[in-house]
């Protein structure tokens, strides 16, 4: 009997377990549209956990208890849970972090978090349809005198945010105060308590895909710091930079 439990046992005495990193996406989109920083913390060496969620069909407290009961499940082995978040999926954990605090949780990277609320929202409340455009959860995203937004606390755990710059579509972007990435102005992504934070000059989708956004958040999770921001260098072919990582 010991011999099989040697042989079971000494390969994780020799590579050690693998930290695990839980993605949450954000509003209106599934776990695919994590699957490149999925792959890019894969092969970094963390075991990552990819949640999926109805972003469009319930309350965002609804989907807390959803997110939180997925968490609970797939990382019920984990001494430590990392996580990399985008958009509204910084939202559930920190409303998760407020009601039903995870004990295990460790480094947070929030990619575009509005955490102060998200113009674009108030831009698209009064217009027909809008519930059905962005659902419940979207709709609960304004910015301003929202209740439900300043009921959460500052940060409790070590989080960096990364906000983006980049918005292509020139009338949204000039509703919205400052710098944004199209849907979120970089003043509404920063919380209280954060870390450490930093701008990527991408916009809001495509934060996701983008190869400084990789650096950054592995560098995060590694050492609970950034990378030092580097001038963003003009481009002829600028898709290609998303999949390309700085040396």
């Amino acid at each position: 009997m010991r011999w099989l439990i040697f042989l079971f046992c000494w390969p994780l005495a020799l590579f050690g377990e693998k930290e695990t990193v839980v993605l949450l996406h954000g509003l209106a989109a599934t776990s695919g549209t994590m699957g490149h920083i999925e792959r890019t913390l894969e092969a970094e060496g963390y075991r990552v956990v990819n949640i999926d969620y109805p972003s469009m069909s319930q309350s965002l407290d609804e989907l807390a208890v959803h997110v939180r009961a997925d968490i609970v499940r797939e990382t019920a082995d984990a001494k430590r849970i990392d996580f990399v978040t985008h958009s509204m999926g910084g939202i559930l954990l920190r409303m998760i972090e407020r009601d039903n605090p995870l004990p295990e949780i460790g480094r947070v990277v929030m990619i575009s978090p509005p955490n102060q609320g998200s113009m674009a929202v108030n831009l698209l409340a009064d217009m027909p349809g809008a519930k059905l455009l962005i659902g419940p959860a979207g709709m609960a995203l304004a910015s301003g005198e929202n209740e439900q937004l300043q009921s959460l606390k500052p940060a409790t755990f070590e989080v960096g945010v990364i906000a983006g710059s980049l918005g292509l579509d020139p009338f949204m972007s000039s509703l919205i105060p400052g710098a944004d990435d199209g849907v979120i102005s970089v003043e509404s992504t920063k919380l209280e308590g954060m870390t450490d934070f930093t701008i990527v000059h991408e916009t809001h989708p495509m934060l996701v895909f983008n190869g400084e956004v990789m650096d950054q958040t592995t560098a995060f999770l590694k050492t609970g710091k950034f990378l030092p921001q580097v001038e963003q260098v003009e481009d002829d072919n600028p898709w290609m930079r998303n999949w390309t990582h700085r040396q």
